[in-house]
């Protein structure tokens, strides 16, 4: 007899990011200034009204979109608990959004994240979607990210199986050189319990399927 699978949507609170250290290149030389020389290398007068508070800006939105530099992923599933549950937890559709370290465009879409608990360890439901946010909120790549997520989970929980399925759209794509507007790039990690061979995963990918765009 097939194990239940249990489902949840993903809890949307996040903490607020860090500070940045905004001094690069050495001592005296800040992130801001340093983006104000990128205006003037544009052809841009960063001295104008609509430029003057951009170096500001841009120093505070890199500080948020990269929060995850440096953090290690697997601390966000310090919270355990045993149950008797011995089926798969499935949180689909968490959103994430992250920066292409090849353009420094965005890229995002969702995340499915499902692991096969051993010994009855769970964790926190809203703990899944936060190491996603952690793994996204640094430059990447997204077969990177998809294995690091994967990674978290085996490192913290060691469950008997996972399966991370990850889709997203890159504006290095839609917007510059082919211009390809909406295609999607799907990357899935799945292993132990939840590998491509199992049965488990025929479960998982019967229960994506049904939502269109936000399957797999």
């Amino acid at each position: 007899m097939q194990e239940p699978l249990m489902s949840h949507q993903p809890d949307r609170d996040e903490s607020p990011p860090p500070v940045m250290q905004t001094e690069v290149n050495g001592p005296g030389v800040t992130l801001e200034a340093t983006v104000r020389h990128l205006l003037t290398a544009i052809g841009e007068d960063p001295g104008r009204e609509g430029l003057r508070d951009t170096p500001r800006r841009v120093t505070a939105m890199l500080a948020e979109l990269t929060a995850g530099l440096g953090r290690d992923p697997a601390d966000e599933l310090s919270i355990e608990f045993r149950e008797s549950y011995t089926g798969v937890i499935l949180v689909r559709d968490i959103p994430f959004y992250s920066l292409c370290e090849h353009h420094l465009l965005p890229f995002f879409g969702s995340v499915h994240v499902a692991y096969h608990p051993a010994d009855g360890v769970i964790t926190g439901l809203s703990k899944l979607a936060r190491v996603v946010t952690s793994v996204s909120r640094r430059l990447q790549v997204q077969e990177r990210l998809t294995r690091q997520i994967a990674e978290a989970l085996r490192c913290r929980l060691r469950p008997q199986g996972v399966f991370v399925g990850v889709q997203a759209e890159h504006l290095c794509m839609a917007m510059r050189g082919v211009k390809m507007n909406g295609t999607t790039t799907v990357t899935i990690e799945a292993t132990g319990t939840l590998g491509a061979e199992q049965p488990r995963y025929q479960s998982l990918m019967a229960q994506l399927a049904p939502f269109g765009r936000q399957g797999l």
